[in-house]
């Protein structure tokens, strides 16, 4: 490793740690304190969105299609931040977040798209159409009648830019690619989860289960941004 590489691992590293300390204390504010909740959940969004930015604009994979992935990424956790503040606000601002994290996947899709075209794999399409069958079995006897459309939409959207991810990485693999259907992944474990406490079986460690594993995605879904 040469000086250039250790000193951007270092940064790298500087980075996550600060995520990890504002997530850690934007998850204890949910069970201890709403007001250290609402600084921190947004601003540990707004700190995977300064290190994506700090990072710069690199050609992604050799490719120049790439400063297209990193400004898809970019408008993705700007719509996630906004999302995350409609879910935290006191009073009933369900619908709004889910349309903002609606955008913010539709966003993703598109930067995954400049790095594979769709079904560039096929396998992970029906896997994840499975996996998001699943869950809305489980969520539709619970579900409000007029949330019922929303949540399918978003479900297919959500399932469709983790499948995409998975399909990128199946065929153009590279830490960057397996970085982003990580992200996919742990994003969809999230919403699950999400949706489960929310509407069917709520359980004490949900804002825990919910928050790590979203702040997992979205760091590794902006670190999937990177010099080929």
């Amino acid at each position: 490793m040469n000086a250039l590489e250790a000193d951007s691992r270092s940064r790298r590293n500087t980075w996550l740690a600060a995520i990890a300390l504002s997530a850690a204390l934007a998850i204890a504010g949910s069970y201890l304190s709403p007001w250290l909740h609402y600084v921190f959940k947004p601003l540990t969004t707004l700190l995977i969105v300064a290190m994506l930015l700090k990072r710069g604009g690199e050609a992604e994979l050799g490719s120049d299609r790439g400063p297209g992935y990193r400004r898809a990424i970019l408008i993705g956790l700007l719509l996630s931040t906004l999302g995350d503040v409609f879910l935290m606000l006191p009073g009933d601002w369900f619908v709004f977040g889910l349309g903002s994290f609606l955008c913010a996947h539709i966003a993703y899709l598109v930067g995954l798209t400049r790095r594979a075209p769709w079904f560039a794999a096929v396998w992970p399409f029906p896997a994840y159409a499975a996996l998001a069958a699943a869950v809305l079995s489980v969520l539709w006897p619970h579900l409000p009648g007029e949330l019922r459309v929303p949540v399918i939409v978003y479900v297919v959207v959500l399932a469709a830019m983790a499948a995409q991810a998975a399909a990128v990485w199946r065929c153009r693999a590279s830490r960057a690619t397996a970085l982003a259907a990580l992200g996919g992944a742990f994003f969809v474990a999230s919403d699950a989860t999400l949706a489960i406490d929310r509407f069917a079986a709520p359980f004490a460690a949900s804002s825990l289960a919910v928050l790590a594993t979203y702040w997992i995605a979205q760091t590794l879904i902006a670190l999937s941004v990177r010099r080929g």
